[in-house]
C-alpha cells in the first residue's frame, strides 16, 4: 500500500486546506464518478493538523493525490507545505504451526 502524507507550514490555515480537499474529491468524481471515488480515494486530515494522508493505493487515490498537491501549490505555494511518499508494511502471513500431539 502507498500512503501520500502531506504537512503543512504553520501559516497555512487548516480550513483552506479542507477546502482545497473537497474540491480535489470534486475533481477526481468528475473523473472516476461518485461511487468509484467513494470507494477508492482513501484521505484523512488529522485532528490536530499539521497531516493530511491519501491513500495512493488506487488510480483513484493517485488521481486525488496528483490534483490535491496542484491545489495546494497553486493555492499557497510551493514551499507551504512537503509531502512523502510512504510504503505500509503489509503483515506477513506466519506460518501454520502444527498443533501438539499427545
Amino acid at each position: 500500500m502507498t500512503l501520500y502524507r502531506y504537512t503543512f507550514q504553520a501559516d497555512v490555515p487548516k480550513a483552506e486546506v479542507e477546502a482545497s480537499m473537497l474540491l480535489a474529491v470534486i475533481a477526481v468524481e468528475g473523473l472516476h464518478g461518485e461511487a468509484q471515488t467513494r470507494l477508492d480515494a482513501g484521505h484523512a486530515i488529522g485532528g490536530t493538523f499539521g497531516a493530511c494522508v491519501i491513500d495512493g493505493g488506487t488510480p483513484v487515490g493517485r488521481d486525488l493525490a496528483k490534483v490535491f498537491t496542484a491545489f495546494l501549490r497553486r493555492e499557497f505555494g510551493e514551499d507551504s507545505f512537503r509531502v512523502e511518499r510512504l510504503h505500509a508494511i503489509q503483515p506477513q502471513s506466519q506460518p501454520a504451526t502444527p498443533e501438539a500431539t499427545k
